[in-house]
């Protein structure tokens, strides 16, 4: 049975705070939610499928949902799809499970998710991870404007995957076309065009806790790759020189997607992290 197997069994539907919603969950041991990010055709899986094996086979039982608004969750009928609301999504899940000790790993917006649920329930987290994450404000970047503009096509999504990752070997066919026909679904870019519309730089701004991230005293692990084109990695600078109780890890030869560049290193380093 293959890593991808294992995982495709603990595959889900619940309703959480009134919305169903789909999730993975698998191992057992100390809770690990993990928070994807942004993007056209993403999802828990597409963000999380090279990670979430390893860690429920060392001593984790992780959950990774798809947030409202992506993937295979419902898209409820007149629902505002604003970043307060996927907070609310989050917290719900994690009170649905009644998590306690629980860490969370975000990934890009799924970082800002992250710093904000630390600051809203800080009682039910033992230690954060963001990586690449959103968080303060800044210049939107070309790249971000690529990501979050994305009007589908083989051609543009092409041009996303070469942002996300530094690593061309990443950017195959097989790779471009799985996430451009997860993109087409019914209702999927639909819905990623209430999220992500002009002016864009809107949407950044909302993600801004950087007044309060000196009360987040939870263990955070920052993570981000020098070569990121889409949230430069001074963004994680910044974040960290304002976290009392932060350490930070810069990868080099990397870009946004670090778990999935730096795969075995970025499961390590977490986990060491979180074992500690």
């Amino acid at each position: 049975m293959t890593e991808v197997e294992k995982v495709k069994i603990g595959e889900y539907y619940e309703v959480v705070g009134n919305i169903k919603t789909h999730f993975h969950r698998a191992g057992s041991g100390m809770p690990i939610v993990f928070i994807h990010g942004s993007g056209p055709g993403v999802s828990a899986w597409a963000n999380w499928r090279l990670n979430l094996p390893f860690f429920a086979e060392n001593g984790f039982e992780v959950f990774a949902p798809d947030i409202v608004g992506f993937g295979y969750t419902e898209r409820p009928e007149n629902f505002e799809y604003t970043h307060k609301n996927r907070i609310k999504h989050v917290i719900d899940f994690i009170k649905h499970f009644e998590l306690e000790n629980v860490n969370i790993v975000g990934n890009s917006m799924g970082g800002a998710i992250a710093l904000a649920v630390a600051l809203e329930i800080p009682e039910r987290i033992r230690r954060l991870v963001i990586m690449g994450s959103v968080g303060v404000k800044f210049p939107i970047t070309e790249g971000l404007l690529t990501v979050w503009g994305y009007k589908p096509s083989i051609e543009n999504m092409r041009k996303v995957i070469e942002t996300l990752s530094s690593n061309p070997d990443l950017v195959g066919d097989d790779l471009v076309r799985m996430r451009y026909e997860a993109s087409i679904q019914p209702g999927f870019q639909e819905t990623y065009e209430k999220m992500f519309y002009p002016p864009y730089q809107k949407h950044l701004d909302e993600m801004d806790v950087e007044d309060r991230l000196n009360e987040i005293k939870i263990p955070t692990l920052i993570i981000h790759g020098k070569l990121d084109k889409v949230i430069p990695y001074q963004i994680s600078v910044r974040i960290f020189e304002k976290m009392p109780n932060a350490e930070l890890h810069i990868f080099g030869d990397c870009g946004h997607w670090t778990q999935i560049e730096k795969r075995d290193e970025f499961n390590e380093l977490v986990k060491d992290f979180l074992l500690r």
